[in-house]
């Protein structure tokens, strides 16, 4: 998928800036797009719409440019090495883009002077020059909406005040699950790469890392000026493009509670046989060890990232990489009916991690995979 194609023979801005008049016909507008069905786009876009109807020129400034065929694209986007880039295109372009998906744009005409217009398109044009257009993205701090906020307010004269209420106690988390509520796997696995940071209380700032929290801050927000005067930021609010169409749904019919309440049910219903029984299912504890090991070391990998909120994970507790160094030992002692240190120390483990649950938002199903364990392990 290509988001935008960059475009050589775009007039560029600063030909329109030799003489102030134009600029009465200028209009810039931040541009909200709805979510699509990708995995990228199921929160939205962000992109700012300059339209100088004196000379003609109508672009839109898109700070979420990527490609899927950079190489070693997803282990980058994982570890947060990942870089967008800033690009412009005709606005009928961009808007061709959209209409197929139904997702609809929200365009918001800023309520600007002449002199904040020229400022933020000559700052457009500077962050368009081949050296400054590539920046390393983080999703919920420096991403497509943050960026084309901050170009914005930091060139207004004087302060942005909003008078619509958010809500302080949401998290990341909660935010971004409003948009993945019918993508359930998408949550599955943001939820599992996702740390305790996540879960921890946002500021309105913070929050606009969302296309349509910003649009909505943006709707209600007003300038204070430097004289005391006070001006709407936006002047009027209309969709470019309706919006006709959701995100659907997952096409894979088992849902990630499903899938893992029926792997903690198959654990407990095997124990339960094994112990009536009196036999040893000792190839069950090699499949439960090497399968948790692996998961565990995505989420060591984590701890590498440059992702603020994948870091401290207490999932590592119940998908711990030490499963596989302790894997030989461990089953060699099962075998022989007996529990070693490694069986201990991860039943520990399990304890630990359902206390964390008290503070982290883990993936759905994972605490009865947890007590599944446990209740093998802990007998």
């Amino acid at each position: 998928v290509i988001f935008l194609l960059l475009t050589n023979n775009l007039p560029a801005l600063s030909q329109t800036q030799k003489a102030d008049s134009y600029l009465d016909s200028v209009e810039v507008s931040l541009l909200t797009c709805g979510p699509r069905p990708y995995v990228y786009s199921l929160y939205g876009h962000t992109a700012i719409r300059y339209n100088d109807r004196a000379h003609g020129t109508d672009l839109a400034v898109n700070y979420g440019m990527f490609s899927f065929g950079k190489p070693f694209f997803v282990l980058r986007f994982v570890f947060g090495l990942t870089d967008y880039e800033m690009g412009m295109e005709y606005f009928s372009d961009f808007v061709s883009n959209y209409a197929a998906s139904g997702c609809g744009i929200r365009q918001q005409v800023l309520n600007l002077t002449n002199e904040e217009k020229k400022a933020i398109a000559d700052a457009i044009y500077t962050n368009y020059e081949p050296q400054n257009r590539v920046y390393r993205y983080n999703y919920f701090y420096d991403n497509c909406t943050t960026r084309a906020r901050d170009i914005i307010l930091s060139h207004i004269k004087g302060k942005v005040t909003y008078h619509n209420k958010i809500d302080s106690s949401r998290t990341f988390r909660q935010m971004i699950h409003v948009y993945n509520e019918t993508h359930r796997w998408a949550r599955f696995g943001n939820d599992l790469l996702l740390g305790i940071k996540a879960d921890q209380p946002t500021t309105r700032e913070e929050q606009q890392f969302l296309p349509e929290h910003l649009a909505n801050d943006f709707a209600k927000a007003e300038i204070k000026g430097n004289n005391n005067t006070n001006r709407p930021l936006v002047t009027s609010d209309t969709w470019v493009l309706p919006r006709t169409s959701d995100v659907g749904n997952d096409s894979f019919p088992l849902s990630p509670f499903a899938c893992m309440l029926t792997i903690a049910l198959t654990v407990v219903i095997l124990t339960v046989i094994e112990t009536l029984r009196k036999s040893n299912y000792w190839w069950l504890d090699l499949i439960l060890l090497l399968s948790t090991g692996l998961c565990g070391l995505i989420l060591l990998a984590m701890v590498f990232s440059q992702h603020p909120t994948v870091s401290l994970n207490l999932q590592i507790l119940m998908l711990n990489p030490l499963s596989l160094f302790a894997i030989v030992p461990t089953i060699k002692s099962i075998r022989k009916g007996k529990r070693n240190w490694w069986i201990k120390t991860w039943c520990t483990c399990l304890l630990i991690f359902f206390i964390g649950g008290f503070f982290q938002d883990y993936a759905e199903g994972l605490m009865f995979v947890a007590l599944s364990l446990l209740l093998r392990y802990g007998k």
